[in-house]
């Protein structure tokens, strides 16, 4: 039975993102915004177009916003009426347009027009640590990100048990905190509609995205996870 319970649980989750855009606009109930990009569509290119990034984020993204709204007033809803039943029906959507704000808000300041290159100060020294070389980890997490059947993300995360970082992927939109207990540092979205109009091969993808990593974000990711791991 679907208890309130889960609803604070996702909306938690959602809540973590290091961006203040993934969080609710105050208003008579929560509302999910679609976030501004932190540059313009064309920034990224030649490595993710314009064209796939108006459409990744104006049209997918929206989306997932519009439909999460929907969702949380249906179910919040369902919870006034003590509908268990309506909850869980409503629960699927929930999680998967939840988690789809969350990883796309995350997703778009991971990514910068200044980025690439390799991780400088802490990061590194735990990336070192943990996978023997940053080379070493960029290949576990392509190879990560090229193993998902279908849609999904492959992802860097942190293990708030003992400090170390993890490679893992979930598939559709499921979140990697719900699903793995990992803390997300850095995801790629493999979903077709984040490269098929730009790339054949997922593979190709995959190796042009590194070039547009924001190391700063990922860095601030690592250094708030690291901080709340003992509270």
């Amino acid at each position: 039975i679907i208890t309130m319970n889960i609803l604070f649980r996702v909306g938690q989750t959602l809540m973590r993102s290091a961006s203040q855009a993934v969080r609710p606009a105050a208003a008579s109930r929560q509302k999910y915004t679609l976030p501004d990009l932190p540059y313009d569509y064309g920034a990224l290119e030649p490595h993710i177009s314009a064209e796939t990034m108006r459409l990744h984020h104006g049209l997918h993204h929206a989306a997932h916003v519009k439909n999460l709204n929907k969702t949380m007033e249906k179910f919040e809803k369902a919870v006034e009426m003590g509908d268990a039943r309506a909850q869980e029906i409503l629960h699927p959507a929930l999680i998967f347009h939840g988690g789809g704000h969350f990883n796309h808000s995350m997703f778009w300041n991971s990514l910068s027009p200044n980025g690439g290159g390799e991780p400088e100060g802490v990061l590194m020294d735990a990336i070192m640590r943990d996978f023997g070389s940053f080379k070493k980890m960029k290949q576990q997490m392509s190879a990560a990100a090229m193993s998902v059947p279908g849609s999904g993300w492959g992802w860097l995360g942190y293990n708030s048990w003992n400090g170390k970082l993890k490679i893992a992927a979930c598939l559709n939109e499921n979140l990697l905190q719900g699903t793995t207990g990992l803390t997300p540092l850095l995801g790629f979205d493999v979903w077709e509609h984040a490269y098929y109009r730009q790339y054949d091969k997922r593979s190709d993808y995959i190796k042009s995205i590194w070039n547009v990593i924001n190391w700063d974000d990922v860095r601030e990711q690592f250094d708030a996870a690291e901080s709340s791991k003992y509270i």
